[in-house]
Parts: structure tokens; sequence; C-alpha cells
């Protein structure tokens, strides 16, 4: 039984216990679809786009694009989106990214869209009947998104994309991509601008898709003069950095609440593994050593639940800039979970390396969390930065 005790914390309210009742038995009902043989983008896709219309379908979706029972979209709440993800988390890593992308890749368009634009996607996107993918990194613009290359131009009353993305998720299933562009109103990070553009725009191409350890779907973008509309530009030429970062700062905090998943579910089933298994006369769980990396495994649990929790409900009931808390919270979570399942899969031993097993899954699940949204190294800058303004 996973560790309820964290939605009676002072961070949560109930209903955020509600919607977690809600998504746990979601998940319980659909875990034997969240996993297939085939572990490959291309089976990782098939499986993404059912999962994203089976939650749409049973409604709770909408928690990504800032909705409820009654508004397919509105405000963000970020600890619902930790809920959801930490609970999918736990069941499979398909999972919680059909969910968490849905949530990304209409970020931009939730929190600074206009009322037209939200009008226009968000209701399919919460209704799972659109797949949304956020475009941000390119070859050489990973971490410094300040590098990024690929142009818009102006064209007549309108835009020109040309130039390239790679390592975006949904890549070649998404129907709508949110993509950040030079503009040129000043250089680095000031001359971005972010654009809606759909799948079916002529001149858009997704060349390759990516295996990773890992498998989801994500890939390479091209855009050879795929022409959008004023209408599908996001708030104002040069403001798209200030629009990326914004959604990171809400974003961010969820990163490390999937990381709190997988690492609950490792140590659930390391107990589980160690309480069964007997060895010199007794239990592996009787063991010292075995005892003391339970007790490391349950402490960092509870810490990166607390800076997780606590930068979501900064953003939700505060309103502040949560640049540091989500730094914070993502970096603990994400390192500190790789570290809960390194432990996990040296308690299961031999079965711990051997493909299928659940700590083997989890070692691989866990590894791209510590680079995506900013990698570990770049949330360390971001937290640096903050403290020394502040001082």
């Amino acid at each position: 039984m996973p560790d309820r005790s964290f939605l009676s914390w002072p961070f949560l309210e109930e209903c955020h216990a509600a919607l977690q009742d809600r998504v746990e038995a979601w998940a319980k009902a659909h875990a034997h679809a969240m996993h297939g043989e085939d572990e490959t983008s291309a089976a990782a896709a098939a499986i993404v786009r059912r999962l994203v219309s089976e939650m749409g379908r049973d409604g709770f979706l909408s928690t990504a694009t800032g909705g409820d029972a009654n508004a397919p979209y509105g405000k963000l709440d970020a600890r619902s989106l930790c809920v959801c993800r930490e609970t999918l988390a736990r069941y499979g890593g398909l999972a919680d990214f059909a969910f968490a992308m849905q949530g990304l890749g209409a970020g931009p368009i939730s929190l600074f869209g206009s009322d037209a634009q939200k009008r226009r996607f968000l209701p399919s996107v919460a209704e799972g009947r659109m797949i949304a993918a956020f475009a941000l990194s390119e070859q050489e613009a990973g971490s410094d998104v300040s590098a990024l290359a690929l142009k818009a131009t102006r064209d007549g009353a309108g835009w020109r994309l040309d130039g390239e993305k790679t390592w975006i998720s949904n890549a070649g299933i998404a129907d709508l991509y949110v993509v950040f562009a030079r503009t040129g109103e000043a250089p680095g990070a000031k001359g971005l601008s972010a654009f809606i553009v759909e799948a079916n725009a002529p001149g858009f191409s997704v060349p390759r898709t990516i295996d990773l350890i890992a498998p989801h779907p994500i890939g390479k973008l091209a855009f050879d003069g795929v022409k959008v509309s004023e209408a599908e530009l996001i708030g104002a030429p040069g403001g798209g950095f200030a629009i990326a970062m914004g959604t990171l700062d809400v974003f961010r905090s969820t990163v490390g609440a999937a990381a709190l998943g997988f690492a609950r579910r490792a140590m659930d089933e390391a107990v589980k593994h160690a309480t069964g298994r007997k060895l010199f006369g007794g239990a592996l769980s009787d063991l010292q050593l075995t005892r003391a990396k339970i007790a490391d495994m349950a402490l960092s649990i509870d810490a990166a639940a607390l800076l997780i929790y606590r930068a979501a409900w900064t953003k939700d009931v505060k309103g502040a800039r949560v640049s540091r808390e989500s730094a914070m919270a993502k970096l603990f979570a994400t390192e500190e979970a790789q570290k809960v399942i390194d432990s996990a899969v040296q308690i299961f031993g031999g079965l711990g390396v051997t493909r299928g097993n659940i700590a083997e899954s989890l070692y691989r699940e866990i590894r791209a969390l510590r680079i995506y949204e900013g990698a570990s190294e770049v949330q360390k800058i971001v937290i640096a930065t903050r403290v020394l303004a502040e001082a």
C-alpha cells in the first residue's frame, strides 16, 4: 500500500486528496495497458495515443489544462498536476508522460495564450482529442535557450518558420506544437517568440524519431517555410523566453513529482522483496545493511515530497515566481530518486538487473528526468542565481 500521509499535509487540500483517489483508481484499472513488449519509440507512441484518449474520455485529463468537472480549462493548479504525476508514475512511465505532455505542451497557451487561442485548442487537449507538444530544444540549444536558431521572419500579415528542433517529446503524434523561434527583436533570449503550429501545416515534418533507454515518443522536427498567422503568435513578439521560463516554472515541480512516484514504487517493491527473501536463516530485511538502505530511501522520499509540494503550494497560494523553489524540487527529487532506485536494484540483487523486473525498468525510467526540462546542473545555476540576487 503506497504512503498517503502526504495528502494530510497543510500544503494540500481536500480536493487534492479526492483527485488522488480518482487518479489512483483509474491507474489501477488501466495498469495492464501502460506497458508493451516492444520497447521502441513507435510502440510507445501507440500506447501514449491510447492513454491520452482514455484519460480525456474519463475526464481527469482536464487537470492538465487547469480544468475540472465543469470546464475543460482554467487556471493551472500546480498541486493538482503534481498529485496526478506522482500517482501515475507509480504505475507506469508512459502514463505519467501522456498526462504531463498534455500539460506542458499546452502550458504556454494555458498560461499566456489569448482567450481565442484557449477556446480554440484547450478543450480538445483536455478531452484527449488533440495531442500537444512543447518544442523548445535544438541540437545546439538545450540548456542554453538563448542560443535558439530556428528562425521566424515576417511574411505578409504572418510569419514564416525555417529550421529544426530536436529531442521534442510527442514528435510525430502531436496535433499541435508550441514552437519557440528567433524573431530577432534583440540579441539572445530577448529575441525569441512562441508560436502555435499545427501538425498539418505545409512545410512541417518529423524527419526522424529517437529511441531512448526508456522509450517514449520523441524526435526531430523540421520547418521548411512553415507559415503561421498572427493569431498563432502567443503573447507579443520577443516574449518567447519569458513564456518558456514561466511555463517551466510551473512544470519543473511536476517533474520532481514524477520522480517521486518512481521512487515510491521502487521502495514499495524493495520492501516487499526484502521481507519475503530468505537468506542466512532469516529475511533480507533483518540485515542491518538492508535496513539502512530502506531508512535512506524513506528519508529521501519524504524530503523530496516536502520540497515538491512546498514549491507547488507557493505557486498556487502565494502566486509568486517560484524559479528557486521549483528548481530545488526538481533537482533534489530527481537526484534522490536515482539513488532510491539504485538501492532498490541492489536489494533485488541479480533480479534487479534482469530485463522486465520492476527495479530494472525504473532504473531506466528515472535517468532522463535528471536531464529534461533543465538538467540538474542548470537547476543549480538557477538556485544560486536566485540566492545571490536575494542577498
